[in-house]
């Protein structure tokens, strides 16, 4: 009898931090996170949880009707816990500070596991086009909504200061 291949190296099978690129839509494809409260609320979820330690973040873009991410999750948190808290914190912020009634997200996600720097160097790729190629920016670090653009007016602030 033949023994399939693995695709994962030991060191990964045990290793405690896995990082995935996920995706999730709104629901019915509204564009419910292109107005500048929601995409703004969605970011300070994030900042939020990734000060909590309940993940790290890498990369991200909020897109009017879907957000990519990239995340590493550690020991007992699941790539479906942290997707859990995300929307779902979101969720409870948008109907509780701003009155939004209806349904937000579409039901699941979609993930896929990162293995190597290759994969990650590939997905931040991604990430950063997005924006572009659906013409909301002409450059990568000029969307307001994604990770890029806040590094760099993060980045700028900290040499105005100097």
């Amino acid at each position: 009898m033949a023994h399939p291949g693995r695709n994962a190296s030991a060191a990964n099978i045990l290793n405690p931090s896995r990082t995935f690129f996920a995706t999730t839509g709104t629901s019915m494809g509204r564009r419910l996170l292109q107005s500048e409260r929601n995409a703004e609320l969605l970011i300070d979820v994030l900042r939020s949880l990734v000060a909590e330690h309940k993940f790290e973040l890498h990369d991200f873009v909020v897109m009017p009707d879907h957000v990519h991410w990239l995340l590493t999750v550690y020991d007992e948190m699941t790539i479906e816990k942290a997707m859990q808290l995300i929307k779902g914190r979101f969720s409870h912020r948008l109907s509780h500070e701003f009155g939004y009634l209806g349904e937000v997200w579409q039901r699941g996600f979609t993930e896929e596991q990162v293995m190597n720097p290759e994969s990650l160097d590939a997905h931040r790729e991604y990430i950063a086009q997005n924006p572009l190629k659906a013409g909301l920016a002409a450059a990568a670090d000029e969307f307001p909504f994604c990770f890029r653009h806040l590094a760099k007016r993060k980045a700028e602030m900290k040499n105005s200061r100097s």
